[in-house]
């Protein structure tokens, strides 16, 4: 009876939907797990920890004071310690505590963190007048403040330097904006102006045009924007001078005192005097920063903007170029092509490119695109500025080439499965209301089979905007300087080299020589590049969804 029954069960499908459905819930806890876990070990880099300070005593040496932030401790064999010449004593339980703390002071300590035995550091406390600096160069410094100068000259000591400190890193705050905004914008313009000047000189030398009148045009234009320069200069001058004007004096917890320029530092704060909504504030303000500043101390401090940037800009163009070849060509394999031998071994090498590693993609750019194509576009347009390269290097535009050549397979198949789906019957009612075959193409067809179009495109988004292994090859940097878009004519300069999230996390993770600083930061720049794809395609869902509804009637 109980065999009968289990057979019945089975015949039911009740099995399969069971199975199916617990395969979909560990799925779906497996992503959330994971989505977890990077948010909290990213997230939590933010927050801003509390400073220990102790005295750290190794068996049968001086007691030291350490100071720093404790990022992670675990417990170790006694034999793994002493096997690392650690003076442990063999007597005791059998693990230890081992913690990592994050001590800063680079240049005087050699190393950003430090790894010491827990039972060895006693007394521990946290001062409220510990001082945390976090600086453009050398990471964080810990120490005390002992008093503020301007111009060489100390203004406030004590407990009033504090006071006097914030106003004065505000001060040098706005007044890095002005030398970025100097730099960057206006030298950066007349750079690109006289750059532009020389290659036209030299493009009138080559078509040999460049006579006494043109050399006097050129030349006087050249003097308008070296005055200009000079000008720029002044002030460039006058900032920095401004800029480097104040200094702190500190001192260690081991008694060691520096003079550090207020230029170098970023923020200064007092972690273990803050209440919960100021380190709330902070944390908003480092969170802020994180998405919109550039990146410094090899990508392992500042923010991530410029490869926000570059991830989105190559996504976009990506998408515009591949939707059009990928539904042109679907249309063709659907609509008009003879349906034989030929038109199945192309289908059949459509979907086999699907499946090329995507290293393969990044070769054939860097040989076809940059080498052939690039070339060539120099030799015919860009002559004068030979032989630097302008397209003939790995660039923005070739990168997004590759990225569309790799996920057009994807829209292809996509496409004709939704050209498939049209009713044989709205086409032939169009036909036999007047219309053309390719009027009914146009406004009967390719509108109802616009949803599947998107989809094809948001599978291309998913695909390419999180590889890496191609883009290292066709236009992707470790630091670029600058963005691709600027004030600067063609405005949009798709030749330029630029930084993406997917090789930010390799960079960060694989190439930092800081590895302990930049863990945290491969969480965070994980999470953001998971929401910048799930946004990109949220926004093509959409559209996907609207022109659904709007073609619903005309699909019944």
């Amino acid at each position: 009876m109980k065999q009968q029954n289990l057979k019945t069960w089975f015949k039911s499908g009740s099995p399969w939907v069971w199975f199916t459905g617990g395969g979909v819930s560990i799925a779906v806890i497996m992503t959330i797990g994971l989505l977890t876990l990077i948010a909290v070990r990213g997230l939590g880099h933010f927050w801003p920890a509390d400073v220990l300070e102790g005295d750290y005593r190794i068996p049968g040496q001086p007691a030291q004071v350490l100071a720093g932030e404790l990022v992670e401790a675990e417990e170790v064999p006694r034999a793994q310690l002493a096997a690392s010449g650690l003076p442990v004593s063999v007597s005791g339980g059998e693990f230890m505590t081992r913690e990592l703390l994050k001590v800063g002071n680079r240049e005087l300590y050699g190393a950003d963190f430090s790894w010491v035995v827990g039972e060895w550091l006693d007394n521990l406390r946290k001062p409220a007048n510990l001082v945390a600096l976090e600086r453009r160069e050398w990471g964080n410094f810990y120490g005390y403040l002992l008093g503020v100068k301007e111009s060489g000259q100390l203004v406030a000591e004590g407990e009033a330097a504090w006071a006097e400190l914030q106003p004065r890193i505000e001060r040098v705050a706005e007044l890095h904006e002005q030398l970025a905004r100097l730099e960057k914008k206006d030298i950066g313009r007349i750079n690109h102006a006289l750059e532009r000047l020389r290659l036209k000189e030299r493009g009138l030398e080559l078509d040999g045009e460049l006579d006494a009148a043109a050399q006097a045009d050129l030349a006087a234009e050249r003097a308008q924007w070296d005055a200009e320069y000079q000008q720029l200069e002044t002030q460039l001058v006058s900032l920095r001078q401004a800029f480097n004007r104040d200094g702190i004096l500190v001192r260690t917890v081991d008694g060691r005192e520096e003079e550090i320029s207020l230029g170098k530092v970023v923020r200064a704060y007092r972690p273990n005097a803050m209440g919960t909504f100021d380190k709330f504030g902070f944390y908003f303000a480092k969170l802020w920063e994180f998405v919109s500043d550039e990146p410094r101390e090899a990508n392992t401090e500042g923010g991530i903007f410029p490869a926000i940037f570059g991830t989105v800009m190559m996504t976009l163009i990506m998408a515009l170029l591949v939707t059009p070849f990928g539904v042109l060509a679907a249309i063709y394999l659907r609509e008009y092509a003879k349906q034989g031998p030929l038109t199945r071994m192309i289908r059949i090498a459509v979907n086999n490119l699907a499946g090329v590693p995507a290293i393969v993609y990044g070769v054939f750019g860097l040989g076809f695109f940059v080498y052939v194509l690039g070339g060539s576009i120099d030799r015919l347009f860009f002559a004068e500025a030979l032989p630097a390269p302008t397209f003939g290097t790995p660039g923005l535009l070739w990168a997004s080439l590759t990225l569309a050549i790799l996920a057009v397979p994807v829209v292809i198949v996509a496409t004709e499965e939704g050209l498939a789906r049209i009713p044989r019957a709205l086409r032939e009612g169009s036909l036999a209301l007047g219309a053309t075959k390719a009027e009914t193409l146009w406004k009967v067809v390719l509108p109802m089979a616009s949803p599947a179009m998107m989809t094809g495109m948001i599978l291309a988004v998913a695909r390419a905007a999180g590889e890496v292994a191609p883009l290292m090859l066709v236009g992707v940097v470790k630091l670029a300087p600058s963005l691709p878009l600027d004030g600067n004519y063609p405005y949009l300069h798709l030749d330029q080299k630029i930084m993406h999230l997917g090789f930010h996390i390799y960079d960060v993770g694989f190439q930092s020589p800081n590895v302990e600083a930049a863990r945290p930061l491969v969480y965070a720049t994980a999470l953001l590049l998971v929401l910048v794809i799930a946004l990109l395609n949220l926004s093509a869902v959409f559209i996907r969804n609207h022109l659904r509804e709007k073609y619903k009637a005309l699909d019944h």
